[in-house]
């Protein structure tokens, strides 16, 4: 009696360690299995008064969210201060992210700073704008050439052989602003030549509107102005509502972005057009991107968040009023 009570002890102790190891085995398992990705985002600034990238970041923050990823969003102050950018981007390094997204601020000079994410051994997305060597796992952007071309294209319809034209653009050596100004360039196709003058507003209001008034004063025959960002864009068309005013203008205005300040000036005739980037989805589908690299699935190198150009007379169909008010959709 005694042995078939110690056999069965023996028995039920065994059986009780296995289901403890089992149980401890499955728990490391489900461990690893709901490990939290650490991300972390650096755009090219943070700016409350820029709707691109309010609504770029709040997108990248919808897809943290859903799919339960650490975001940490960490940019500057200054779409121009690379050596800023370059920094924080070490601090990404450090704290040992499992995956770094970058908009990097320059075409060249963010370029060794972002080829060590991978050389450490992280993941690296880039969201908006690239560098000049193949080094990201993916871009998530705007095709800019495209919207470039759009944006060419439409201005040559109301072009002649005697038609002067002046380019606002924003950071001079950003991906972003290169790629819109070759498009715009090939759209307007035999009209290039009439481009009198491109100048650099530095992704600054004030700046892009008191370069917009010099370009007025220096061009007096001045037809077509083309802003290249929000910034650019609104300052420009500040600029030549406050000299020329109401719908009658001779100076034509076209531009990036759908600020709520850019919807009104073209409902009330300051813009002609307006190239309106998705920019809620590139956020999002930074975050998306990244964990799917992660987890090692194959992604496009290339991933175009898309662009639509929205004129006074199309701007009220649902389609565009649900890309010019993205937040009012949800």
């Amino acid at each position: 009696m005694k042995k078939s009570y110690r056999k069965w002890l023996i028995i039920a102790s065994s059986l009780l360690c296995l289901s403890l190891l089992l149980f401890l085995i499955y728990s490391i398992q489900t461990q690893k299995e709901k490990k939290v990705v650490h991300m972390v985002y650096i755009p090219k600034l943070i700016d409350e008064t820029n709707d691109f990238w309010t609504a770029l970041i709040e997108g990248a923050n919808m897809a943290a969210k859903d799919y339960d990823i650490d975001l940490v969003i960490d940019g500057g102050s200054n779409e121009t201060d690379y050596e800023d950018q370059n920094r924080r981007i070490q601090k990404a390094i450090d704290s040992k992210a499992d995956v770094i997204a970058v908009s990097p601020i320059s075409y060249t000079n963010s370029t060794e700073m972002v080829k060590k994410v991978k050389e450490s051994g992280i993941k690296l997305i880039f969201v908006d704008s690239g560098v000049d060597e193949d080094v990201a796992d993916a871009l998530i952007a705007t095709d800019n050439f495209a919207a470039g071309m759009k944006m060419g294209k439409f201005m040559q319809q109301s072009l002649n052989e005697d038609s002067q034209i002046a380019i606002v653009s924003h950071v001079k050596d950003a991906s972003t602003a290169i790629d819109r100004e070759r498009g715009l360039r090939a759209g307007i196709g035999p009209y290039e030549d009439q481009i009198v003058e491109v100048v650099y507003c530095d992704s600054n209001y004030q700046k892009a509107y008191r370069l917009t008034k010099e370009l007025l004063e220096k061009y007096p025959d001045l037809d077509y102005i083309a802003g290249l960002n929000e910034y650019s864009a609104v300052g420009a068309a500040r600029a030549v509502d406050e000299i020329q005013g109401g719908a009658s203008q001779r100076v034509k205005v076209i531009g990036f972005d759908n600020s709520l300040e850019q919807i009104k000036f073209l409902e009330k005739g300051v813009f002609q057009a307006i190239v309106v980037q998705k920019s809620f989805n590139m956020g999002y589908l930074a975050v998306e991107t990244a964990l799917k690299v992660l987890k090692g699935e194959k992604v496009p190198p290339v991933i175009d968040s898309g662009s639509e150009l929205i004129t006074k007379d199309n701007m009220y169909t649902e389609q565009n009023q649900k890309l010019l008010f993205p937040f009012f959709d949800k």
